[in-house]
This record gives structure tokens, sequence and C-alpha cells, in this order.
């Protein structure tokens, strides 16, 4: 049996993507040669939140992106579909904001990292994520952290955005039995 633990509702989220906003805005004073890119399926809505609220605060629409990184995991057999990718945008020179919603071991960092890399020569690469639960298994460390997460390897961390879910939260789910309890 599974138990959840709710670690972040709507309100959360939306103060963490907003945190985030600003601290991108800031490190890169401004919106000259920015881009947002989304790994899907969850990075993607949060990306897209990231972009909105650029311009809400910048009065500048940057360009945002979705990244399926499938073919380039080195941990996973690729899938059959077709790549869902859509980065409409040159990445050559610009400043590229990678978005997930859970950095752990950094191989899906590494897998984005591939693609744009496959896609043109960013001048800089920097990774946001919505929560950091540690456990890296590669020397990538995220840029901008909604929440840092120590977790267990035995338990698992969902993000669930509105725009796929219906709803936004994040919760740990973990192995619970009575025998975990004795």
């Amino acid at each position: 049996m599974k138990r959840k633990t709710m670690i972040m509702d709507a309100n959360n989220i939306k103060r963490a993507v907003a945190r985030i906003t600003y601290e991108i805005l800031e490190r890169n004073k401004g919106t000259e040669d920015l881009c947002i890119v989304g790994i899907f399926s969850r990075g993607v809505a949060l990306a897209e939140r990231i972009a909105s609220k650029i311009y809400e605060l910048e009065n500048e629409k940057i360009p945002c992106g979705a990244l399926d990184i499938t073919a380039y995991r080195d941990d996973r057999k690729p899938a059959e579909t077709a790549d869902r990718t859509l980065i409409d945008f040159d990445v050559t020179n610009k400043t590229i904001v990678i978005v997930d919603d859970v950095f752990y071991t950094g191989r899906s960092t590494r897998a984005a990292i591939d693609a744009i890399m496959e896609r043109g020569r960013p001048r800089s690469i920097q990774l946001a994520v919505l929560v950091d639960r540690g456990h890296r298994e590669l020397p990538i460390r995220p840029d901008y952290v909604g929440k840092n997460l120590p977790t267990s390897r035995e338990e698992s961390v969902k993000v669930f955005v509105n725009e796929i879910d219906g709803s936004d939260s994040v919760a740990i789910y973990s192995d619970y039995t009575e025998e975990t309890v004795k």
C-alpha cells in the first residue's frame, strides 16, 4: 500500500513559480536572449507558467518550447512514439532555461542538455526545477529550485499540475505497511 504526504498545494506551487521567475530575471538581468524550455510533460506546464509570469512582470513575450527527451535517455528504452518536441526558435547564442518538475538523479537533465545541444549551441543552459529531491548520480545541480525535499530512494515524488491532472499539488508516496511501522 502507498502512503501519500502532501508537500505543496496550489498556493505553494504558485509562490514557487513566482520566486523562480524573479530569480531567473534577476540572474539574467532581464529577458534579452532568454528562452524557456519545459521537459514533457509537467515541466512544459511549469515552463509555460514561468513564461507567462515573465510576460506579466516585464511585458516581454519570450520564446517557450516543449522538449521530449525520450530518445536521449540512457536509462530507459526509447519508446516507439513520435518526438513531441516543439521548439520553434533558434537556441544558438541564447540563454536556455530548462524546466522540469522533479530533479532526482540528473539523468533527465543530461538528456535534455543533449537534446538542446543537437539543435544548436546556446550561450548558456540553466536548470529550474519545482522540486529537488536529491540522490544525484551525475554532477548536475539546478540553478533555480522551488523546494528542496530530502527523500529516501524508496519514496517517490509526484507533481500534479492543473493543465494535466486537474489540480496543482506535490506529494510524496512511500511504501507503507504495518510491518514497516514495527
